[in-house]
This record gives structure tokens, sequence and C-alpha cells, in this order.
């Protein structure tokens, strides 16, 4: 399948982010979109039909589902976090003052169902937006008629040199008791100063949250009493490190494997299985470790041994901008999808598809890529699910059992839901 030409990419991603600060608000009107557009969005799959299910939105980063047709959004730039009912917004239940530039903001949201706590990182700034930068931050609050209260502070992160790479995303993981964040390594310039035995620097400054994924239990300690890398403070909170930029990270409901998506500087985005103590290979290596010539994996940090280096389960050479990774638990939208991993992107605003084989540690991957890479996007026709869909930032499935969409679509923050046509 021909890929229709960038409208974005990731060089200009960046500046993009702090624009969509003015986008103004239309009607919650349902609209079902067709098949045949070019422009409009769609998906391959002519027995699935595409919904228009709320919008309005000032550049949101993230949603999740309080109960049925119940959804939290948050906006980036504004800082606040919105309550969506049967399609309508119905209020705002927070509004915390962040950071905007670049990548800075309100960047992640995950909810727990028991109990029900709602958990939001993000740059935090002294009393207005835009104010001074206090950290990057995850919070936990509690849902209450409406309202987030109660708020606690859980993991306070570095900011510098910043404004760029501050990841975000988060899940809640298997076992219902602890939370994950994924954060880059906050600097885009490369200061030597903040480059940490964290980012595969084995002479460098310890770990400091940066450039990694780290976990942490619902009041903020560590998981299991244990650190998996070591005891010490916040190294003991690292699931996984050597990440340079992140914008997604999701749970296989089958094996409980956490998998992440990857951003490469000009080429080499990555999908990777993150498994307990993963070595991504930042800055030492991003793409397959065996065509970089300067390659050596002693110089790799393990921690000990703790720490192990693995490839990417897939790359793409020309960047897309990979964001949300999630996993189709349901067969509402058709067998053929459930258990598949879904991962959004921002260039053409793809959503794509792809099957596990059965140790569910590598991709189903035929044909042009076989080899594990798109060398280029025209031949990703096989693993493409929809497009169109303008900069996704977040994919969830909702207790319908249908897939949500949010996504920064023509400059304004839109929830598009995906169905089956007969359900």
């Amino acid at each position: 399948m021909q890929i229709s030409a960038p409208k974005y990419n990731f060089l200009i991603f960046v500046s993009m982010l702090a624009a969509f600060v003015s986008i103004s608000l239309i009607g919650q009107n349902i609209m079902v979109y067709g098949q045949g557009s070019t422009e409009l969005p769609r998906v391959n799959d002519t027995n699935l039909q595409i919904q228009e299910y709320s919008s309005g939105f000032k550049f949101p980063t993230g949603m999740n589902f309080l109960g049925p047709d119940d959804i939290l959004v948050i906006e980036k730039n504004t800082g606040k976090v919105k309550e969506i009912k049967n399609g309508t917004v119905v209020g705002t239940v927070l509004d915390v003052n962040v950071a905007n530039v670049s990548e800075r903001g309100l960047l992640g949201i995950a909810v727990a169902s028991e109990p029900k706590y709602v958990f939001l990182f993000y740059t935090e700034t002294e009393n207005a937006d835009g104010g001074n930068v206090l950290g990057n931050r995850l919070y936990r609050y509690e849902y209450d008629d409406g309202k987030l209260v109660n708020p606690k502070l859980l993991l306070d992160l570095p900011t510098i040199p910043g404004p760029s790479h501050n990841g975000g995303v988060l899940k809640i993981g298997p076992d219902n008791k602890s939370v994950y964040l994924v954060i880059g390594n906050l600097n885009y310039v490369q200061n030597l100063t903040f480059i940490t035995k964290a980012q595969n620097n084995k002479d460098g400054p310890p770990p400091d949250g940066r450039g990694g994924v780290l976990r942490v239990t619902f009041d903020g300690g560590v998981v299991e009493d244990k650190g998996l890398l070591g005891d010490e403070d916040p190294l003991n909170k690292y699931y996984a490190y050597g990440i340079r930029n992140s914008f997604g990270i999701g749970f296989d409901a089958v094996t409980g494997n956490l998998w992440e998506t990857e951003n490469g500087r000009s080429t080499d985005d990555e999908i990777n299985l993150v498994l307990p103590g993963f070595n991504s290979g930042w800055r030492e290596v991003i793409g397959f470790s065996n065509e970089t010539d300067e390659f050596n994996e002693e110089n790799l940090e393990t921690f000990g041994g703790k720490g192990t280096y693995r490839d990417p389960e897939f790359i793409w050479r020309d960047t897309i901008a990979p964001t949300s990774v999630l996993f189709i638990d349901t067969d509402n939208l058709g067998s053929k999808y459930k258990d598949n991993l879904f991962v959004g992107s921002v260039k053409n605003g793809t959503i794509f598809n792809f099957p596990l084989d059965e140790t569910r540690t590598h991709l189903v991957l035929t044909g042009p890529l076989a080899d594990k890479t798109a060398d280029h996007n025209q031949e990703t026709g096989s693993v493409t699910f929809g497009r169109n869909f303008g900069i996704i930032t977040d994919l969830q499935i909702g207790p319908d059992g249908n897939l949500y969409v949010l996504s920064n679509y023509k400059h304004d923050g839109t929830v598009f839901k995906i169905s089956a046509k007969n359900g």
C-alpha cells in the first residue's frame, strides 16, 4: 500500500507541540467518516467505521477511562484534565500549573480501578502556566464527584537541561499495585554533564531518574521493596534504562510483558520488548547494534550484570515518530486483531497493527519487513491499520471493546471511536 506524503515529520514535532495553544472549540456532534477519502481518517478494514466521539481539546496528550462512556483527557499546554461523558465535555476536573515549552507540559495519565486513583505526570511550575519550573513530577489523585483531590507527590524528577525528551506516558502495572512512567533523557542538546550511567555513560554521574522506565507503588515506594538494578534511590525505581525518548509504553495482557516505542534522532525509530532490567542502548546505539561499526557491548552499563541490552523488535528507517502502544485484548473489532500490538504515530497519523508470534516476544513480520526493518514507509502497507488521524497521542480500548484514538486532527484535539459496523 502506498502511504501518502508526510504532513508532519519528527524534526518539526517539537515546535508543533508548543503551537497548539489556541485551538477553538467545535461542536460535539457525532459524524461517521467514509472509507474513500485520502484526507479524512480511514481504516483499511471495510467492516469497521470511524466516528468523531468528542472534540475541542487543546493539544491533548493522553486519556483514560473512568468507566463506560466516561473519559478523562489531559491537555499538554493548559494543564487541564477534562471529563467526557457520552461524548460531551462535562467539566474540568483539575487545572494544574505547567510549563509548556517544547515537550514540557501535562504529559501522562493513568487510572487505577481499585482504589480509584488517577495518576498524572507533568512539568510543574510555580503560580501559573509557563512560570518558574519546579520539576517533572508524578502525582496521585483521588477522583471525587467530578474533581481530582488529595494530591500526593510520588516522584520529583529532573527537568534540565530540557526542554525536550520528557516522555511522560504512564501505565498501571499488571499487578494493579504499581504505576510505570517512561521518561526521556531530558537532554536533546547532549550536554555531557547530564549523561548519566542510565544512558550508558559508565564514567558518568549516577542515575537521577532520567532516561528510562521507572516504576513505583501507588504510594511512591519501591516495588516489592527491592530495586531491579540496585538499592540506591532512584536507581531502585528503574525498570529499564538507556532510553533516548519515548511517547509510548503498554502491557501485553497475555504475558504481562511491557513494550515501548522509542524515537531516533532522524532515523531508526524503534519498537522494543522491555523485559525487567532492559537496556535500550542509548547513547551507545540506536537501531540494531550489528549495524553500528562503533558499537561495543563492553561500553554498555550493566549495573553489575543486572541490566541486559536487547536489540529492537522493529525499526523504521524513515522517522514516523511512533507514539502510543496498545494491545487489543478484545475481539470486538474482529478476531484477527485480538492480542495484536497497535502503535500510533505522528507521520501521516498512522495506526500500525502487529501480530505477535507464539512466544509473544517477537512480531510476525513477512515480505519486505521480514528483516524487522521498514527501509522506507512504502513497505509498511501490510502492518498499516489506518491513517490520516493527525498527530496521534493515545490509543485506548474502551469498556465497550471499541478502539478510541486521541489525536490533534486538523489543529483540533479529537477523540475518534473505531467500531464494527454491525456492532
